[in-house]
């Protein structure tokens, strides 16, 4: 199974990134946008992997509280010229980067590599090419988002709205030709 751990936001904020998303989408025609059912946060990536019963057991250790969450603005990875993602931003207090950092701490003893760099928390709301994070050859110019970069420019920042996040959960991912389908398989409430 190919598996990941992330939140799940609310849906008056899906609904709201949904139709950003619908307003910008003709400025960039050659990119594949996420559909809004798949709108989370990611905190690890997991990968391939055959051991469901131990990644449940060793997230029912992560222990959290509930925390504020704000989606507003947006960026491109990794940069503005080379860009193959186009993301929505999240901005949250120190409880978003502890709880990613005790999911990874949790996942090592499996065998999970630990994450190298900093928790860049994001949504994923565009892909251009593989999408994944990292240097592409020569990290050329990528012009696929140069129309949506300056019609956005031309934008105040959007603001998407706050929730509070109370859980997470461990989600499977299912690749296809119409994309990734993603469903959880368990639910990982935080302490009140």
């Amino acid at each position: 199974m190919r598996l990941f751990v992330a939140l799940d936001i609310d849906a008056e904020i899906r609904h709201k990134l949904e139709r950003f998303v619908d307003g910008v989408r003709g400025f960039a025609p050659d990119v594949r946008f996420v559909g809004p059912e798949s709108f989370h946060i990611t905190l690890k990536f997991l990968g391939e992997t055959s051991n469901v019963e131990e990644i449940k057991s060793s997230l029912r250790n992560v222990s959290a509280h509930p925390f504020p969450i704000a989606f507003r603005g947006y960026g491109f990875f990794p940069g503005q010229k080379n860009a193959r993602v186009f993301w929505g931003g999240i901005e949250a207090g120190a409880e978003l980067q502890e709880l990613a950092g005790a999911v990874d701490k949790a996942m090592t003893p499996l065998g999970f590599e630990s994450e190298r760099g900093p928790y860049r928390p994001h949504l994923t709301l565009a892909r251009s090419g593989s999408g994944r994070p990292g240097k592409m050859r020569g990290d050329r110019t990528n012009s696929n988002f140069a129309g949506l970069n300056y019609k956005l420019s031309q934008l105040p920042q959007p603001e998407f709205g706050t929730m509070t996040a109370r859980e997470f959960f461990l989600y499977e991912s299912k690749l296809s030709p119409r994309g990734a389908q993603y469903t959880k398989i368990e639910r990982f409430p935080f302490a009140e």
